[in-house]
């Protein structure tokens, strides 16, 4: 009977924690696309992993022999959020996801915040990435305007920034995203479309995953990276203050310790390659892929 029992006590205990373990908030959703070669597509900040509709229809179509598993985090797009360090947890279980659905080392593809994290698991997960396709991201975007700033500085401005984001009001908030967002797409129904995401997104998900992005220098880790990499860069949207030479030289400068990286910059696109300039992002796509 003593036995009985501490075998039950043992079992129950087993259970709950398995169950515990079962019940850890996910820090992302995924679809499924296709069959063949696995695809990792990771959107940016505050936007759904609709945004690669267009990519998926035309990498992980019938005839392609792609798999596309397609990112939502988080907090992001109507996804419910969750405690803690969001990106963090996003790398983390996406690697146990690659290795549980025994993906090898599937291409990831990352747009914006994105491609951050599609650095970061080449940088800590070298056995779990295969190519890269980095669009429109820099490993040190806190570092676009002083290239010499030390780490340090950068998150003393990430935690500056994180203290003004929250305390804005809800209205100065919203207006910050609308003007933030009119510039990063051509088409009307674009903005709109990109904005509601940005609407049902959690605001402290936003601002935390905003701030880690500001504050983190991935200039010197990137040196680590394995995998080919492919960075599609854009500069259309500042035209007005800038030249298509400077904003390449940014990027080549940025990349500098990224073995063999091959950079293209856009000629018209704005930030969402995939909407202003989809036949060039993913032509370019195509081949490095194959």
């Amino acid at each position: 009977m003593k036995r009985t029992l501490q075998t039950l006590i043992l079992l129950s205990t087993v259970l709950l924690a398995g169950a515990s373990r079962a019940a850890a908030p996910a820090a992302f959703t995924v679809e499924v696309t296709g069959q063949g070669r696995p695809l990792i597509l990771i959107p940016g900040l505050a936007s759904s992993g609709e945004v690669w509709q267009g990519t998926v229809a035309r990498l992980c179509g019938p005839q392609a022999a792609r798999q596309c598993h397609v990112l939502t985090l988080a907090g992001f797009a109507g996804v419910a959020p969750i405690e803690g360090d969001l990106l963090a947890q996003t790398e983390q279980q996406l690697a146990d996801y690659i290795g549980t659905q025994k993906l090898g080392r599937p291409a990831i593809i990352g747009h914006s915040l994105g491609g951050f994290l599609a650095l970061k698991m080449a940088i800590d997960h070298p056995a779990q990435t295969g190519k890269l396709v980095i669009v429109d991201a820099l490993p040190a975007l806190g570092a676009l305007q002083l290239p010499s700033i030390t780490p340090q500085q950068l998150q003393g401005i990430a935690t500056q920034m994180r203290t003004a984001m929250h305390g804005q009001d809800a209205a100065s908030f919203a207006e910050g995203q609308r003007r933030s967002v009119s510039t990063m797409a051509s088409k009307p129904e674009d903005v709109a479309r990109i904005l509601d995401w940005g609407q049902r997104s959690d605001r402290n998900s936003v601002i935390d995953a905003m701030s880690t992005l500001v504050g983190t220098d991935l200039r010197q880790d990137v040196a680590k990276v394995q995998s080919p990499a492919l960075v599609l860069g854009t500069w259309a949207a500042y035209r007005d203050y800038t030249t298509r030479a400077a904003v390449e030289n940014t990027f080549r400068t940025q990349y500098q310790q990224l073995p063999g990286v091959q950079i293209a910059l856009a000629d018209t696109a704005r930030h969402f390659i995939m909407y202003d300039q989809p036949d060039w992002m993913l032509g370019r796509i195509e081949q490095f892929l194959d």
